[in-house]
């Protein structure tokens, strides 16, 4: 049963959702555009990578913000080697960026294989926990969001050029600290997908209204059967993300 009380905590929580996709859905687009589809996965893991480097090293623990700059500077770093790579490997890129994913996700296993809360870091920053954002969390995210988008609106060229990953870095960063790594690249890819055959109007308002959807419906879900909301939102994501495109078809779109 839907208890009202709870308004105080989806609330922010979709607030987070919403900030979340006003730059993800175009980044996401960008993303499809260069055939790059992983490129969102591995940064994610990398910036989760640092933010446990950070909290294995008792000095940066202690250090202020070290849980927004560690994590960062992992992604910028990550950000800056696919870069690289783009430009030496391109026919390669792809495959390169799958063993980024997958290195950073075991030098985490790793690190926590010995710590007794590893398990538990580890979830919080793959599945995230947007139920419990505050709204104190989300003053730096909506500044940067809002920095990015102005970018993006004044000069549309930064996304076709190496600018796009120093973006995209940043963006990533603040994204896992406040959903996870799966609801990143859920949010980054599913909206993009269910609109990467639209011709008619404007796709990327379209993209918006899928992911809103699929916000909303899972943070109530998840809500009213007490069921992880993280996971559940990537659920709903999924199917609004399937109903467009199967309505589109039908209608010929």
């Amino acid at each position: 049963m839907f208890n009202w009380d709870l308004l105080d905590i989806l609330l922010p929580a979709l607030a987070a959702g919403i900030l979340v996709l006003s730059t993800h859905v175009v980044l996401g687009r960008q993303v499809l555009k260069r055939g790059i589809i992983f490129i969102d996965l591995a940064i994610a893991q990398v910036a989760a990578l640092g933010a446990i480097a950070a909290h294995m090293h008792p000095l940066l623990e202690e250090a202020p913000f070290s849980h927004l700059w560690m994590p960062a500077l992992f992604a910028l770093a990550g950000a800056g080697g696919i870069a690289w790579l783009a430009r030496r490997m391109g026919d390669e890129l792809e495959a390169m960026i799958g063993c980024l994913y997958v290195l950073a996700a075991v030098a985490a296993m790793l690190l926590l294989a010995n710590d007794p809360h590893g398990a538990e870091l580890l979830k919080q920053l793959m599945s995230g926990q947007i139920l419990w954002v505050s709204w104190e969390q989300l003053v730096l995210p909506a500044v940067v969001s809002l920095l990015v988008l102005g970018l993006i609106i004044f000069r549309p060229g930064l996304l076709d050029g190496p600018a796009f990953y120093l973006l995209f870095a940043l963006v990533i960063t603040l994204s896992v600290e406040l959903v996870g790594v799966y609801l990143v690249f859920s949010t980054l890819i599913l909206p993009a997908l269910a609109v990467n055959k639209f011709s008619r109007g404007n796709g990327l308002l379209w993209a918006y209204l899928v992911g809103l959807i699929g916000y909303v419906a899972g943070l109530l879900l998840s809500a009213i059967y007490d069921l992880p909301s993280g996971a559940v939102i990537v659920a709903t994501l999924a199917l609004s993300a399937a109903a467009f495109r199967i309505v589109t078809a039908k209608s010929g779109e």
